[in-house]
C-alpha cells in the first residue's frame, strides 16, 4: 500500500492529499479509490521516504507492547520493529496512531497465540533484539512436583509454565535473539519472597544460556516523577555491557512545572464532593499513624509514581491550583509528558478516552529511561550483528 510505503498514518495521508479523514478511511477499507492526484502525491512521498529513511542496523520485536514505550527507545538507536504483540484493543489503537506503519511489520494480539507450538513460533519474524514488559505473576511448582514424582528431569523453565514470562522464554528459546531487554515493576525482586525473580534469572541464565544483568532505575533524573522499574538485559554472548554505562543527565532533575499546561479544562478540577472525601480519607489514616491519602503537588515538586488506577480519582498526583481553588488531576497530555512520550514540542496522539489514556500511561515505561538503556546496549548489539554478517 502506497500510504504504508510512504510511512504515513491515515491522518497524515489525508492531510497531504487534502482529503477528508472519512474519505481516507474509505480508501483504506477499499470502499472507494483516491484521486489520481492523491495517488501521485503518495507515490512521490513514498519514494522520498525510501531514499531518506536510514537503513536499520538491527531488527527487534516488541512484546506486551502497551503503547510502545520500549519500542520508542529502540527506534531512536537505529532499530527496526518487525513484530508487535499487544492484546488490549485500546492500547493497540494508541500504538498504531503514534508509529508509522511499515509493510514488513507484523501486528499480533495475545502472545500466547504465537507460542503454542514450534509452527506458531515460526510466525514471529527473525530478530536481533527482544523487548518485553511482561506482567509479574507467581510461579506454580505443581508441574515440577509432578515431574519429581515421576522421576523425570526438569529445568527452571518448567517452573514458569502457565505464566506470561514462560511465553517470553519460549520466544527467546526458539529464536535465540542476540540480546533482550525485559522490564518490570521494582517489586519483582521481592515478589513471592524473591522466588519469582530467582526463577526468572535461572531460566534466562541456565536454561536459555544468556549473560544477564539487572538493575532498578529511577526515572527521577529524566522526568519529574519518582518512578522506579527493574530492567533486565541479556546478551547471548559475553559482553562488557554494564548499567554503569547508562548515561544519566547531570544536575537536578526536572520539576512538574516543566510538564504542566497553562490552560486546563475545568473538567479536570476535582468536584467538591470528591475533594472532601479525599481529605476525610487522609485525615482518618493520619489519625491512625498511616501515610495513606492523596498527594498534592505544585510546579516546583516531583510527583509520585503515576499508576494505572489514576483514572479513579487521581489522588496520587493532584495539582495545587492555588488561590483557594480545589486541586485538579493531570490531563492525559500532561501524563504523556510526565512519562516522556511527548517531548521537544511534539505532542503524543491520544485517540482514546481519558480513562483509557490514564490506564495506558500508568502501565507504561518512561521513554527517556529506555532510551538511555538502549544507548548503552547499542554498541554491543551492533558488534554482535556485524560479527554475524561478517
Amino acid at each position: 500500500m502506497l500510504r504504508e510505503q510512504a510511512g504515513l498514518t491515515i491522518e497524515e495521508a489525508a492531510r497531504i492529499t487534502r482529503s477528508s479523514i472519512s474519505s481516507a478511511y474509505r480508501h483504506e477499507r477499499g470502499e472507494s479509490a483516491p484521486t489520481e492526484l492523491a495517488i501521485e502525491v503518495l507515490r512521490l512521498v513514498a519514494e522520498n521516504h525510501r531514499k531518506a529513511r536510514p537503513e536499520s542496523k538491527f531488527r527487534f520485536i516488541d512484546l506486551f507492547a502497551g503503547i510502545g514505550g520500549l519500542r520508542s527507545g529502540f527506534d531512536t538507536i537505529g532499530g527496526k520493529c518487525v513484530f508487535t504483540s499487544e492484546w488490549d484493543k485500546y492500547a493497540v489503537l494508541t500504538y498504531r496512531k503514534n508509529f508509522r506503519e511499515d509493510p514488513e511489520h507484523i501486528f499480533g494480539g495475545d502472545i500466547r497465540e504465537f507460542t503454542n507450538d514450534a509452527e506458531a513460533l515460526k510466525t514471529i519474524p527473525e530478530h536481533d533484539v527482544l523487548l518485553a514488559g511482561f506482567p509479574c505473576q507467581p510461579f506454580s511448582i505443581a508441574g515440577v512436583s509432578k515431574k519429581n514424582a515421576l522421576g523425570r528431569s526438569h529445568g527452571f523453565l518448567d517452573e514458569t509454565q502457565g505464566t506470561l514470562f514462560f511465553n517470553v522464554a519460549q520466544v527467546i528459546k526458539h529464536h535465540k535473539p542476540r540480546a533482550f531487554l525485559l522490564e518490570n515493576v521494582k517489586n519483582l525482586e521481592r515478589h513471592d519472597k524473591g522466588r519469582t525473580f530467582q526463577t526468572i534469572m535461572n531460566v534466562l541464565r541456565n536454561d536459555l544460556g544468556y549473560h544477564v544483568r539487572s538493575k532498578v532505575l529511577s526515572s527521577r533524573p529524566w522526568v519529574p516523577q519518582g518512578r522506579e522499574r527493574i530492567f533486565i538485559v541479556g546478551f547471548l554472548e559475553e559482553t562488557d555491557f554494564s548499567f554503569d554505562h547508562v548515561r544519566v543527565p547531570d544536575g537536578p532533575g526536572p520539576k512538574l512545572g516543566s510538564i504542566l499546561a497553562s490552560d486546563v479544562n475545568p473538567k479536570y478540577t476535582l468536584t467538591a464532593h470528591l475533594w472532601q472525601y479525599l481529605r476525610n480519607y487522609k485525615a482518618k489514616h493520619m489519625a491512625k499513624g498511616n501515610g495513606f491519602g492523596y498527594g498534592l503537588f505544585g510546579p516546583n515538586d516531583v510527583a509520585r509514581t503515576l499508576s494505572a488506577r489514576y483514572y479513579k480519582d487521581g489522588s496520587e498526583i493532584l495539582i495545587d491550583q492555588g488561590n483557594g481553588k480545589r486541586p485538579r488531576r493531570l490531563t492525559p497530555q500532561e501524563c504523556a509528558r510526565l512519562m516522556g512520550f511527548a517531548r521537544d514540542g511534539k505532542e503524543w496522539i491520544i485517540p482514546v478516552s481519558d480513562t483509557q489514556a490514564y490506564k495506558q500511561f500508568g502501565n507504561a515505561v518512561v521513554v527517556p529511561v529506555v532510551e538511555a538503556v538502549a544507548n548503552a546496549m547499542r554498541p554491543h548489539i551492533l558488534a554482535l550483528v556485524q560479527r554475524e554478517v561478517g
